[in-house]
């Protein structure tokens, strides 16, 4: 019986005699394979330091300290702020500052709530800009009572090393100030600011201003030696001008010692944590 299948075969007089010459002269995909194009995204550094991603990175700085965070059940914190410059045995009232801020760290660790609960919720932890003079300090206070304590490090040209007191998997390094300032805001049950210069300036009258403009809660925000301050910063002439209301005057308060500070806050309606 013929097979109904039928089968056309090509004469070999059709096929190139030499097959191997045609995968010879085949290019290869080698300026493909390492083109930046052709890279992961998320492995091809240069497209992320690109001016197209800033936005991204931007993303980034929050989900990576969010992240971390909350994986430490961090509720709310107690931010303290204070110059770098101030040594532990400096000149003049700097050892003062240096101890108090200390001192400071270690009562808000044992009383406010930062050890862990039951629950592994933590409120009212010490969080500095991570650097060293008076944020060393509060978080060596935190340490100091085995308490976590958390670092806000920030890029800068001279580059700032993290001091060795604040918890290591709680310790970042900030690109961008606005999102540093942002997590040192939106956890905040307080503001706690010693002596210092600039940068110390910039952090006070950044939550004084969110305050005063109503897009902070209300927290209570102690600064750390009067006499100090009130040279600095003549509040009074603001007043007397009419550049603020004296509802605003009220917006802050003073303390000499760490003690007067932690009553100040308490007095002032420090929470235990923040809905």
């Amino acid at each position: 019986m013929a097979s109904r299948h039928t089968f056309c075969l090509t004469p070999l007089t059709q096929f190139p005699r030499n097959l191997s010459s045609m995968v010879e002269n085949k290019p290869l995909s080698t300026a493909q394979l390492a083109s930046p194009s052709y890279r992961l995204p998320a492995l091809d550094r240069d497209f992320l330091l690109s001016d197209e991603m800033r936005g991204v990175r931007f993303q980034l700085e929050y989900a990576k300290a969010e992240h971390y965070l909350r994986s430490w059940g961090v509720r709310s914190t107690i931010v303290v702020f204070g110059s770098a410059r101030v040594r532990e045995d400096g000149p003049g009232r700097h050892g003062f500052w240096y101890q108090e801020a200390r001192t400071f760290g270690a009562i808000a660790s044992e009383r406010g709530g930062a050890k862990a609960r039951s629950s592994g919720i933590r409120d009212n932890v010490i969080a500095t800009g991570g650097g060293p003079g008076l944020m060393e300090a509060a978080n060596r206070g935190a340490w100091d009572v085995e308490a976590p304590s958390i670092g806000f490090n920030i890029t800068l040209p001279h580059e700032q090393q993290p001091n060795a007191y604040s918890t290591p998997e709680l310790t970042f390094r900030f690109h961008y100030f606005a999102m540093r300032k942002m997590h040192l805001a939106m956890r905040a049950n307080a503001l706690v600011v010693f002596p210092g210069g600039f940068g110390t300036l910039d952090e006070l009258f950044e939550i004084l201003n969110l305050r005063q403009t109503g897009k902070a809660p209300p927290i209570p925000i102690v600064l750390f030696d009067q006499d100090y301050w009130r040279s600095v910063i003549n509040f009074q002439t603001m007043l007397d001008h009419g550049m603020i209301d004296p509802f605003d005057h009220e917006l802050f308060d003073f303390a000499d010692s760490a003690e007067g500070v932690w009553d100040k806050l308490i007095s002032g309606g420090l929470a235990s944590h923040r809905k």
